[in-house]
């Protein structure tokens, strides 16, 4: 595509002097990947600055360049813009192309994962060709995944999107990160519909304060949706989902409230959609839900146990219903749903007969789910394993611990991913915050001492890794990913 074209397509101008005709062969962020015909976006990051490869690029073959407008650019195209990133992101989507008809986004600070992985077994299970993008990956039609961050680098997003199209694929949804809606890393595209779980004190080694975060997320509503999008909320009745509703509402967004009936932040004359959730009752292998659609009561058998995986499940319904799918293949779907990777997955049932739950739980909040979601399957002790992240925000580690401890008759501190941080500092200031845990360095040994500890009538939660299948130590030039995955370690030692 020529160039002229390209800006004009995403609202941008050329730049005096700059040759209209050139050709755009692709689009990169990483110097190292230019090639003849690239565009080039160079911008301010927090460790490196990609202004200062912007000759190595122009060198290598880019025909323009997007960076702020005092950036030094000299032999090829500079699309100055005081947004870089957003610039860069509107004009890479004029050039993936195609990309899916119908897109959906989830931001918040937990159940993101569980809830776009729901919405495409949803959709998946009405005969749509779906995918979702996030934590886990890409995952396609065909249940294969390929693994990525939350929220990939907006070249790597757009081109999977484009990628996925080309492969037949009509329903794609992803995650929302607050890193990613921050840093535009999914601009440009339709977005049919968004939806926010919840919000709770995370990434603060990034943000500012939890009024910066909420900014974050905030993007999804304000700008990321189309104009008369569906935004689906989980209406908690707290101030950070009033808040969320009532910028949706501004927006002119079509809204629908999820949650119990009794939620605060809908006013009595309010036009919303509502999906109530009039009951929920806890059984063997999952819960049942009496839910409430349009006038109508319906009965749903979940397969899927606690308060919070119910809550992601009707997220992902209210995702489905708002993009069109009927409402009887969504509850019948909802009946089928398969166990997220990571998310209360039921690792093994050890030989004394005490089920051991992975989650990928590692906020004070998310713990405190989890471990609610686990107390009422539990006769006996629950036993908690957990450790916190490194060069990640410190002030969440004592709560925690504090929320473990809490909720838990057993809590064994361990190590996470310590990063470049003194693993040993790190649990200290777990401990802090939960003085009665035991402390057991070595991960592998203290899922091991959990399983050991545990009857007929306990369960085990290993929190804090989830699906991930690597332990990261070290940081920069001395960073190793050691191999290790909290579900084979506890078939393992159950095996013992």
């Amino acid at each position: 595509m020529r160039l002229a074209r390209l800006l004009d397509q995403a609202g941008l101008a050329l730049p005096a002097g700059a040759d209209a005709g050139a050709e755009v062969t692709g689009f990169a962020i990483d110097h190292r990947k230019v090639a003849p015909g690239t565009v080039f976006g160079a911008f301010i990051g927090s460790t490196v600055n990609g202004e200062d490869f912007i000759p190595a690029a122009i060198a290598a073959g880019a025909v323009a360049v997007v960076a702020r407008a005092e950036a030094p650019v000299a032999g090829a195209a500079h699309i100055a813009d005081p947004q870089p990133r957003r610039a860069f992101a509107r004009l890479a989507a004029r050039f993936f192309t195609p990309v899916p008809a119908t897109i959906v986004a989830v931001t918040g600070t937990n159940g993101k994962t569980s809830t776009v992985e729901m919405v495409r077994q949803i959709w998946r299970m009405a005969g749509e060709r779906a995918a979702s993008i996030g934590t886990l990956g890409v995952t396609t039609p065909d249940e294969s995944i390929s693994t990525g961050l939350t929220t990939p680098d907006i070249v790597t997003f757009l081109a999977n999107m484009a990628g996925l199209a080309r492969e037949g694929v009509t329903h794609v949804a992803y995650e929302a990160s607050s890193h990613g809606l921050a840093q535009f890393r999914n601009e440009g595209l339709e977005v049919a519909a968004g939806a926010f779980t919840n919000l709770s004190r995370d990434h603060l080694d990034y943000h500012a304060d939890m009024d910066d975060y909420f900014a974050a997320k905030a993007r999804l509503v304000d700008e990321v949706l189309a104009p008369g999008a569906a935004f689906v909320v989980w209406d908690a009745g707290d101030a950070w989902s009033a808040r969320m509703i009532e910028r949706a509402r501004l927006r002119g967004l079509r809204v629908m409230l999820v949650g119990e009936e009794h939620g605060s932040a809908r006013p009595a004359d309010s036009g919303d959609q509502r999906l109530v959730l009039l009951a929920r009752t806890p059984t063997q292998l999952g819960q049942e839900l009496r839910l409430g659609w349009q006038g109508e009561e319906r009965t749903v058998k979940l397969p899927l146990i606690g308060a919070y995986q119910a809550a992601n499940a009707l997220v992902a319904a209210g995702l489905a219903l708002a993009t069109g799918t009927s409402a009887g293949a969504v509850f019948d779907a909802l009946g089928r749903l398969q166990p997220v990777r990571g998310r209360l997955e039921r690792a093994v049932i050890t030989p004394a007969g005490a089920p051991v739950y992975v989650d990928y739980a590692h906020t004070p909040d998310a713990i405190e789910a989890a471990i609610a979601a686990l107390r009422p399957h539990c006769a006996g002790r629950l036993i908690t394993v957990l450790g916190a992240g490194g060069d990640r925000d410190h002030g969440k580690r004592a709560p925690m611990g504090a929320a473990a401890q809490a909720g838990s008759d057993l809590v064994i501190v361990t190590d996470d991913n310590p990063r470049g941080e003194d693993p040993a500092a790190i649990r200290a200031a777990v401990l802090a915050g939960a003085p009665g845990a035991r402390e057991v360095a070595d991960r592998h040994a203290a899922i091991a001492a959990a399983i050991a500890e545990a009857g007929a009538k306990d369960i085990v939660l290993i929190a804090g890794k989830g699906h991930e299948q690597g332990q990261i130590v070290g940081a920069g030039e001395q960073m190793r990913i050691l191999p290790f995955d909290d579900v084979a370690v506890a078939r393992e030692e159950a095996a013992r």
